[in-house]
């Protein structure tokens, strides 16, 4: 560019034209406007590459006004659709699955849900593992829809809020110490057995035990012996028949005719023995049978 000097005169004066020197050339010229063209060529080329990956991300990743992907913002929170992976742990207030699906959690090792408090220390933990779930907290509670608790586990004790225990399994419920109920009862058409294999069994009361059959016999089997004790009362036997076939025998009585009638008598440590029944009582208090 050739950059010209124009001076005006007034008429009467006469001026110099400026000489050639004083005229010079300004821009860019030469290696320099082409390295210049080829930068702004380069940043035209970074720019289109750099918007066709932008939209091809925005397309891979499913962007949209709503959310990415699965992922949809709503006014309760977020929503993902269809299975989601979790690299690192995710932080939620409340997760529940859609109205007409189930809620899923799955993983290779274990499945831990943890809850802390204001200060970041782990209040209760729940871990799901291949072979064991375990629960760490000061109670473990499990409630019914209306809200009743069902089953409650603390330090020192647990409750079943339920009405009636069923117990299922072949080898029926083993306790290895007492236990307080008021009722225990088998299913319809099966047998209810009480059992201490190794140890004694022991039934208590304060207002007494109802033992009744409807429908079957009641057995009593002991290794040992067999004790039936009222505090403050008297032991009652109310049946059409009473049969005690394994009861020793004592010796003949004095005369008359038996007709086959036996006399039960007591030894003075509460052992019981039959004589052959006579006019009057035939029962020793040194018999054989008491010694």
């Amino acid at each position: 560019m050739v950059r010209e000097q124009y001076v005006t005169t007034t008429p009467g004066t006469s001026l110099e034209r400026p000489k050639n020197e004083y005229i010079y050339k300004i821009g860019i010229y030469g290696w320099r406007k082409r390295c210049l063209y080829l930068f702004v060529l380069l940043l035209l080329i970074i720019l289109v590459v750099n918007f066709s990956l932008t939209i091809w991300i925005l397309k891979v990743m499913w962007f949209s006004p709503t959310g990415m992907g699965h992922l949809r913002v709503t006014k309760e929170g977020l929503r993902l659709e269809g299975e989601s992976e979790f690299l690192f742990p995710l932080y939620a207030k409340e997760i529940h699955s859609r109205v007409d699906s189930s809620l899923l959690l799955q993983s290779t090792h274990n499945v831990t849900v943890n809850a802390r408090n204001s200060n970041g220390e782990v209040t209760g933990r729940l871990n799901v593992g291949p072979k064991m779930v375990e629960f760490h907290s000061q109670q473990f509670q499990i409630n019914s829809k209306d809200g009743k608790p069902l089953f409650t586990v603390d330090e020192n004790e647990v409750v079943i809020g339920t009405d009636k225990l069923r117990v299922t399994g072949p080898e029926g419920a083993l306790f290895e110490h007492s236990v307080e109920t008021p009722l225990v009862k088998a299913e319809a058409f099966k047998q209810l057995r009480l059992e201490s294999p190794t140890r004694s069994l022991s039934m208590d009361a304060p207002r007494g035990i109802n033992i009744k059959a409807q429908a079957g016999n009641i057995e009593a089997l002991s290794q040992m012996d067999i004790k039936l004790h009222s505090s403050d009362g008297v032991l009652l036997l109310d049946a059409e028949t009473v049969r005690l076939p394994k009861l020793p025998e004592g010796a003949r009585g004095g005369s008359g005719i038996s007709q086959g009638l036996y006399e039960i008598c007591v030894c003075p440590d509460g052992k019981l023995y039959l004589s052959v029944a006579g006019v009057g009582s035939t029962c020793q208090e040194y018999s054989r049978v008491c010694q």
